[in-house]
């Protein structure tokens, strides 16, 4: 697991500082939004020759990971 999020980078002055993939400029956030859009894994990497499945695997872990909060109980 923590070797896919390896893959994921962030930059200072690099698309604004947002995360990327590899150092690339290809944002995360345009991976998750081209699946939330149905385009398929194998489109995406047709499309971005330089990304590699475990590319968006990683995408996806590290969106996980992001919405994992806590539950606060009363």
């Amino acid at each position: 697991m923590s070797s896919l999020l390896s893959r994921i980078t962030q930059t200072p002055g690099q698309c604004g500082g947002k995360p990327c993939i590899r150092g690339m400029r290809i944002r995360v956030a345009d991976i998750l939004e081209m699946l939330a859009e149905n385009v398929s894994s194998t489109e995406i990497l047709e499309n971005f020759p330089d990304l590699e499945l475990a590319d968006i695997q990683a995408c996806l872990i590290f969106a996980a990971r992001r919405t994992d909060f806590p539950r606060l109980t009363a």
